[in-house]
């Protein structure tokens, strides 16, 4: 870590994953808002810079849904229609800075938020999105997960991340929880920590 705790030094085997900070997450005006995603975009940005300046990989996720799937509530699931592919709310946000690989995931109307993993909805079983090959590939040991929802996407992120082996790190001021219900993001947090994840 750098001298500044809350910041990581970066290298050619330590990523920065920028989870999911599209216009319906990360816009006031996104059919799944959430408070204060807009905000985070500039730390974000800032981190993105560290990165590239230090030859470190950047990846992003993209939440990239059809228009029905079950993962939306007027489909039986749990959340409203939101990153519809092709949509304005299924781009990332216009003041985010864009330099690397893009990992799209949900494509087929699967479930899951995680980055690395995908489930099928009709054999339940958990592929991956590409996200774990393209940081091998690269001699990827560390990762540094940032962007959005703290307690939803970025959780579930961090956990496959710990998962599948690398040394993770959360920065909190560089995401925000959207709190189906009151403490979700304190119990994310929790249940981050608990797993091993460093979360600063």
């Amino acid at each position: 870590m750098s001298a500044d705790p809350t910041r990581p030094t970066f290298d050619e085997q330590t990523a920065l994953v920028v989870v999911d900070v599209q216009n319906d997450f990360a816009d006031p005006g996104g059919n799944l808002f959430v408070g204060g995603g807009d905000g985070i975009v500039p730390t974000i940005n800032e981190l993105i810079g560290a990165a590239t300046a230090a030859g470190a990989p950047v990846a992003y996720t993209q939440d990239w849904h059809p228009e029905s799937t079950p993962h939306f509530a007027k489909d039986g699931g749990t959340w409203p229609v939101h990153c519809v592919a092709g949509t304005w709310g299924a781009e990332l946000h216009p003041s985010l800075t864009v330099d690397g690989p893009i990992v799209q995931k949900g494509i087929g109307g699967e479930d899951g938020y995680s980055g690395f993993t995908m489930r099928e909805l009709d054999s339940g079983e958990d592929r991956g999105t590409g996200l774990h090959a393209l940081l091998q590939e690269q001699g990827v040991t560390r990762v540094v997960v940032v962007g959005l929802a703290q307690d939803v996407c970025v959780k579930a992120t961090v956990l496959d991340a710990l998962r599948l082996g690398f040394d993770t790190t959360v920065l909190l001021d560089a995401t925000r929880p959207v709190e189906i219900e009151a403490g979700d993001g304190e119990r994310a947090i929790d249940e981050m920590r608990r797993a091993g994840a460093a979360v600063v």
